[in-house]
């Protein structure tokens, strides 16, 4: 059998990310090759908003798929859009790594002990709004870069705190720069974060069967409700939108929590569903339904506008 060729983007986690689903591949006997391709949004020095924002990390790799350059894309969950490619699909999704955010300073332990008006570092919309919730003093700044160079520009005295994921973190052994585990209550992940997402064509069977081994059930079907969620409210990857989606083994149920807060931290708007975990793309729609009564659709609306 041919080396399965899988595509990357070439920052240290996107290697790592690779790297770790080429051993698991190897283990089980396959030849594997590993392909970088650079994305619109590693070659970005501004906000990702002012270039579209989605499918800025993604694009050129699902380019390389369709054209038969790669079998595989290995994408962190969080950055690929809900809306389906045609001629691709999502064929597996590994067990999830830790999926929260993280504050990173040296002056606070947490969020809420951080000194008036610090200045946070954070390229998120939806960190932003949660943030700004939490505490209207603060004062937030776009940071971009990876995480060797978004650590840096916080120990140079750009920024009082930065937020980051867990899992990134986590995966690359930095686990002392770790200053508080944000909680759900105050701060809920991106959808699909601290997962991957295992990309190929939607007729290559032969990928397919190769990455089944990889697929880890429990956190497939928490990622599908969460982008479900996403899809129905159309709201895209960088819109203020936080969900939480979990399996309970006791119960046999899946949970999803979805937030909506508005660019400037004043409103916020929650919903929660559950279900049998093979319905999760209804679960994510009835959560999508609930936020969108409570006028979910115009505070993305706004944030898109205004910026925040």
């Amino acid at each position: 059998m041919p080396a399965i060729r899988i595509g990357t983007r070439g920052s240290q986690l996107a290697q790592w990310q690779a790297n770790w689903v080429a051993d698991q591949l190897r283990a089980g006997g396959a030849e594997v090759e590993i392909i970088q391709i650079a994305t619109q949004g590693d070659v970005t020095k501004g906000p990702l908003d002012s270039i579209g924002g989605r499918g800025v990390f993604t694009t050129e790799i699902q380019a390389a798929l369709l054209d038969n350059r790669i079998d595989v894309a290995v994408h962190s969950l969080k950055d690929l859009p809900t809306e389906a490619v045609a001629g691709l699909r999502l064929t597996a999704v590994p067990e999830r790594a830790a999926d929260g955010d993280v504050l990173i300073s040296p002056k606070a332990s947490d969020v809420l002990s951080l000194p008036n008006e610090a200045i946070i570092g954070t390229g998120s919309m939806r960190r932003k709004a949660q943030l700004l919730h939490l505490r209207s003093d603060l004062q937030i700044r776009d940071i971009r870069g990876n995480l060797d160079t978004r650590l840096r520009k916080l120990d140079d005295g750009h920024y009082d705190a930065i937020i980051l994921a867990e899992a990134g973190l986590r995966r690359l052994e930095m686990y002392e720069r770790i200053r508080h585990v944000i909680p759900k209550t105050q701060m809920l992940p991106a959808v699909g974060q601290g997962a991957l997402g295992l990309e190929i064509r939607e007729n290559d069977m032969v990928s397919a069967d190769v990455l089944a081994p990889l697929n880890h059930a429990p956190s497939h079907y928490s990622v599908l409700a969460e982008r479900s969620m996403l899809r129905n409210l159309r709201g895209g990857c960088l819109a203020p939108v936080g969900a939480w989606g979990r399996i309970d083994d006791a119960k046999q149920l899946l949970f999803l929590d979805g937030v909506v807060v508005s660019g400037d931290g004043h409103h916020k708007i929650t919903a929660s569903a559950c279900g049998p975990p093979n319905r999760a793309e209804d679960i994510g729609r009835q959560v999508a339904d609930q936020l969108a009564i409570q006028g979910a659709e115009r505070l993305i609306a706004f944030a898109r506008a205004t910026g925040g």
